[in-house]
């Protein structure tokens, strides 16, 4: 009966073992989903580019829940599910927006390549320092999303000159201890942000089907979206200092 027991743990013990490497892999898989997403980039094939972005991002919001709630870390100490998910992170949030930001045409023609190695080489920076994010979870100076930059520059169709200012501002506010706000894990008004991310995504969604050809509203609600993610730390904060 105990040699049977034992060799119940031990069986249980590689089931654990496996879901959780399986855990890595499947926070690897958005490493392949951003090669995916640069082919249909390479291909100009801008809508379906988002789109595999977009999956990247599902993984990414989820992996995060499941490591934990298998204790991960634990189980599978000889990985670092960490490095990992840093790792994808520069690929689907800096690399691949990075080479569609420059090769789209928004830009000057002149400053895209500078600007593109500017986007890559602070993302690079960014995902190292230890800084990066606040003790409440708030991201410390822009937090290197540039598929949502990219996605908004495809969006609005700004002249030239405008985008590769405001690249190159974001650029700079990536070094300055700005406070952005983490849509998943900030817990102040976390129902609220929850309901825009949602609204957001489905915003998105529809703007992807569109290949960008949509209605003003849309445009705005995705901007206003856009504007409480950056802005609404510093409001708040704003607002607290008169009342004080």
């Amino acid at each position: 009966m105990a040699q049977l027991n034992q060799r119940e743990r031990s069986t249980a013990s590689a089931r654990t073992r496996a879901a959780a490497f399986f855990v890595h892999i499947f926070t690897a898989l958005g490493a392949g989903v951003a090669l995916v997403a640069l082919l249909e980039a390479v291909r100009e094939h801008w809508a379906a580019m988002f789109g595999w972005l977009g999956v990247a991002l599902v993984i990414d919001a989820i992996d995060g829940p499941i490591a934990r709630r298998l204790e991960v870390a634990r189980v599978q100490p000889d990985w670092s599910g960490e490095v990992l998910d840093l790792v994808v992170d520069f690929v689907t949030y800096v690399f691949v927006p990075a080479y569609a930001i420059t090769a789209s045409g928004l830009l000057l023609p002149l400053a895209a390549p500078l600007l593109g190695a500017g986007i890559v080489v602070s993302g690079a920076l960014y995902f190292a320092d230890r800084r990066m994010k606040a003790a409440d979870n708030h991201f410390r100076g822009f937090p290197a999303l540039w598929n949502a930059v990219a996605f908004y520059l495809f969006l609005l169709h700004l002249p030239p000159a405008l985008s590769s200012l405001g690249v190159a501002i974001l650029i700079a506010l990536t070094f300055i201890p700005i406070r952005v706000l983490h849509p998943i894990r900030v817990v102040r008004w976390r129902g609220l942000t929850l309901s825009l991310l949602g609204i957001w995504a489905m915003l998105a969604m529809f703007v992807l089907a569109k290949d960008f050809d949509v209605p003003a509203p849309v445009t705005i609600g995705l901007c206003a979206i856009a504007a409480y993610i950056v802005g609404s730390d510093a409001a708040i904060r704003l607002a607290r200092s008169f009342h004080a």
